[in-house]
């Protein structure tokens, strides 16, 4: 499929108002939002798409109700004891990004145990966003380089960050009918494309992420140049 970006990141909003339109608890949308992810994740295989970032936790997340937290913990050890073996037959390479140490042991544990197995993957690296935060995440790195008397430069910040392992992402998502970016990918996301969907999250599917990618497909991406710098360079 040509111009498919190579990092995607999806801020997978809309799981409560999935449920609570169904009268189901919150905690039933965001395990049909594992099943829209692991729809999503299949197509970026199928796509040739490279690395895949989505934002499942926020460090803003806590404040919500704990019997919604809870289930939230609850989830993602099941999910991590059904999809690893799958993910690492695919190719798929796990990766956790966020205050990980905030976590239970438990809930720890289970990520690092799957960073560890699926680690050799290439084909796709998946990055979950899991008691993440933009702005935790720039000065998390501004104190690692000041604790190590590095001087503060964006080269320097950059190589901190907590994606440092894999490129900026070219293309943006955020479903659920909400423009805002919600302390998402402060840093990272500096030039990268937007693309709204109206769609919840349980409801995004590959027709939907192909609407994305189309619309990215007709951007020009000018990276503070002028359109016929652009058009120059490409000719070259």
């Amino acid at each position: 499929m040509s111009g498919v970006p190579h990092h995607i990141a999806i801020v997978m909003d809309g799981n409560g108002r999935w449920a609570t339109r169904r009268f189901l608890p919150r905690v039933a949308g965001h395990r049909q939002g594992v099943e829209a992810l692991r729809r999503c994740v299949q197509a970026c295989l199928d796509r040739d798409v490279r690395v895949l970032t989505v934002f499942a936790f926020s460090s803003e997340n806590w404040d919500r109700p704990q019997d919604e937290v809870s289930g939230l913990m609850s989830l993602m050890v099941s999910v991590l004891a059904k999809e690893v073996k799958p993910l690492k037959a695919n190719g798929v390479q796990l990766r956790f990004v966020g205050a990980l140490h905030a976590l239970s042991d438990k809930v720890r544990a289970g990520l690092e145990q799957a960073e560890r197995e699926t680690a050799g993957n290439q084909r796709l690296v998946l990055n979950i966003c899991f008691n993440y935060g933009g702005r935790w995440d720039i000065a998390q790195a501004a104190q690692r380089l000041a604790a190590a008397g590095e001087a503060i430069t964006e080269a320097s910040l950059g190589r901190t960050m907590a994606l440092a392992h894999v490129p900026d992402p070219d293309l943006v998502i955020r479903t659920g009918g909400e423009f805002r970016i919600s302390n998402f990918l402060l840093w990272q996301s500096a030039y990268s494309e937007f693309v709204f969907s109206d769609k919840l999250w349980p409801e995004f599917d590959p027709a939907a992420l192909d609407d994305a990618i189309a619309a990215y497909g007709r951007r020009e991406r000018r990276f503070g140049k002028t359109s016929e710098q652009v058009v120059a360079n490409q000719a070259a």
